[in-house]
């Protein structure tokens, strides 16, 4: 499938294990700082702070929120009911949760293996909304760095995945052409959405099986492993 020259390779629960690895982190907080006196046990603070955090994203996405926040009202949200208001209170242990994540290196099953082979046939860029404090730490900490060419972030187009903007952003800072990159990514709205709406190609990851809305995705796999054999 040499068609392609350039890759654009979301992060977030694509390669990085975005999901446990921030389960991790929150737990540890949860831990540390003895919320257990306000939660039954952590796995109910999680029912609700998940939720919300997906909700926030998805606001942050569609251009309805911006980046303040989101990083406070997704902390403030499960803190309010333990009587804890103050802004900075709620920004400190936000950036204590977004240290630790950098932290962390679980990777989605074979993202390395896949990284291995597509680095010798193409040339390979993140593509992601993550917030660039966090998303260098997550490359560099996770052994994935040395894989990639460069990371476009929504920060650096001002404009967030699934808009256009952003596509045409990276692929003018990648010197790239459209009909040569191909848009791999888990999530629908943001990644296919976005790339099928741009009239770049889209190589959906769709662990879980999900139904695709409207259009079918140029490829689709379950796993990274299946990549391999398509391009």
């Amino acid at each position: 499938m040499m068609r392609y020259k350039n890759l654009f390779l979301d992060l977030d629960d694509t390669l990085w294990d975005t999901y446990h690895n921030n389960k991790e982190c929150l737990e540890e907080i949860y831990t540390d700082y003895r919320w257990n006196q306000y939660y039954a046990s952590f796995e109910a603070f999680f029912a609700i702070y998940q939720p919300n955090n997906d909700n926030l994203w998805a606001q942050y996405r569609n251009h309805e929120i911006d980046k303040q926040t989101l990083i406070l009202e997704r902390f403030a949200f499960v803190l309010r009911p333990m009587g804890i208001e103050d802004k900075e209170t709620i920004l400190a242990i936000n950036k204590d949760f977004l240290g630790r994540t950098g932290h962390k290196t679980r990777l989605v099953p074979g993202a390395i293996e896949l990284l291995e082979y597509l680095q010798k046939k193409y040339k390979l860029y993140i593509l992601s909304n993550g917030f660039r404090e966090v998303q260098d730490n997550k490359l560099n900490n996770s052994g994935l760095a040395s894989y990639i060419r460069k990371m476009i972030l929504s920060e650096d187009a001002g404009i967030q995945k699934p808009h256009k903007g952003i596509f045409d952003f990276a692929l003018i800072n990648t010197n790239s052409r459209r009909s040569e990159t191909l848009m791999v990514g888990d999530s629908w709205e943001a990644d296919i959405i976005g790339a099928y709406q741009s009239a770049i190609d889209q190589l959906w990851f769709n662990p879980d099986s999900k139904k695709a809305n409207g259009f079918e995705p140029t490829f689709t796999v379950r796993s990274l492993s299946e990549i391999c054999s398509i391009l």
